[in-house]
C-alpha cells in the first residue's frame, strides 16, 4: 500500500532568494541615501543664500564707509556706524520710528482683541446673516488697497481724522480685521465644545472658561494674526503718505523716502534706515514666538 508524502516542500531556496533581494535593496538604499541628503543640503543652502543675500547686502552697505563708490564688492573695505548715527540724529528717523511703533502696537492690540471676540461670536453662536457676514469678510479681502485710497481719504477728511494717529489706526484695523477674524474663527471652531461644557459643570463662569481654556488653545492663531497686523501697519506706505501732511507724523515707510535725493542717492543712510526698519519686526517676532511657546504649553496643561 503506497503512502502519501505529506512533508512540506523545501522552501529554503525561496527564503534565501528573498533575503538576498532584501539585502541588495537595502544596499541600494544606503548608496542612494547619502546622495539624497547631499542634494537636499545643497538645495537648502542655495535657497538660504538666495533669501538672505538681499538682507546681507543691505547691512553691508549700511556699515560700509563709502557705499556710493563701491563696485559690486561682496565685503566692505572698512566698517562704520556713522550712517546709523546720521539717520537717528540728523535725519529725524527716530521720530518716524516712534510714530510707527505707536501706530503698529495700537493696531495689533485692538485688532487682536476685536478679532478674538468676533471670531468667538461667529464660531460659537448662531444668528441671522452669519454666513453672509463670512462671505463679506472674504469679499473685503479681495478688494485692492489702492482702490480705497480716495474714498477713505474723503471719509477721514469729513471726520477730521487726517494727519492723526487715530485715522491711520482705524484704516489699518479695517485691513487687518477680516484676515484676523477669518483665521481665528478656524482656531475657535477647532476647540471642542465639551471642554467648555466641562468647565461650566465644574463651576467656572464664562470669563474663567475663556481665560483658562479657550484663550490658551487659540493663542497660536492669535499670534499669527498679530504678526500680520503688525507687518501691515509697519510696512504700509500709500495711506501713511496720503493721510499724513505733517512731516513730524510720518511713519518709517514714508520717512525712508526723505533720504532719496532728486538726482543722487546716499546709499549709506538709506540702507541704515532700512536696517533699522527691519529690526523691530524681528524683535516683535521673537517676543511673539516665546509667547506662542508658553501659550501652547499652557493650553496643553490647562485644556
Amino acid at each position: 500500500m503506497s503512502t502519501v508524502d505529506h512533508s512540506l516542500p523545501d522552501v529554503q531556496p525561496a527564503v534565501k532568494q528573498r533575503s538576498l533581494l532584501a539585502r541588495m535593496s537595502a544596499g541600494t538604499k544606503r548608496r542612494r541615501r547619502p546622495g539624497r541628503k547631499l542634494g537636499k543640503a545643497v538645495g537648502i543652502i542655495l535657497v538660504l543664500l538666495y533669501s538672505l543675500f538681499p538682507a546681507y547686502w543691505m547691512v553691508s552697505t549700511a556699515v560700509d564707509t563709502s557705499p556710493n563708490t563701491r563696485a559690486a564688492r561682496l565685503f566692505p573695505d572698512s566698517f562704520t556706524m556713522e550712517h546709523f548715527t546720521t539717520v537717528l540724529t540728523r535725519g529725524g528717523f527716530a521720530t518716524f520710528l516712534q510714530n510707527s511703533i505707536i501706530i503698529a502696537v495700537a493696531t495689533v492690540f485692538i485688532a487682536a482683541a476685536v478679532a478674538l471676540f468676533a471670531s468667538i461670536a461667529v464660531a460659537r453662536f448662531d444668528f441671522s446673516l452669519r454666513k453672509s457676514m463670512l462671505i463679506m469678510i472674504l469679499i473685503v479681502q479681495m478688494i485692492p488697497l489702492e482702490a480705497l485710497v480716495i474714498p477713505l481719504f474723503l471719509q477721514a477728511k469729513t471726520l477730521n481724522l487726517l494727519n492723526s494717529y487715530l485715522g491711520l489706526i482705524i484704516v489699518y484695523l479695517a485691513f487687518s480685521l477680516p484676515f484676523a477674524v477669518w483665521t481665528l474663527r478656524g482656531f475657535v471652531a477647532a476647540v471642542p465644545k465639551e471642554l467648555e461644557e466641562s468647565a461650566y459643570i465644574d463651576g467656572c463662569s464664562w470669563w474663567q472658561m475663556f481665560w483658562r481654556i479657550l484663550f490658551p488653545l487659540v493663542t497660536p492663531g492669535l499670534v499669527s494674526t498679530s504678526i500680520f497686523a503688525f507687518i501691515t501697519a509697519w510696512n504700509e506706505f500709500i495711506f501713511a503718505l496720503t493721510f499724513m501732511s505733517d512731516s513730524s507724523k510720518y511713519t518709517v515707510s514714508v520717512g525712508l523716502r526723505t533720504f532719496f535725493g532728486q538726482n543722487t542717492n546716499d546709499w549709506g543712510p538709506i540702507m541704515a534706515a532700512s536696517t533699522i526698519i527691519t529690526l523691530p519686526v524681528l524683535i516683535f517676532f521673537m517676543i511673539i514666538q516665546s509667547w506662542l511657546s508658553s501659550g501652547l504649553m499652557s493650553g496643553a496643561t490647562k485644556g
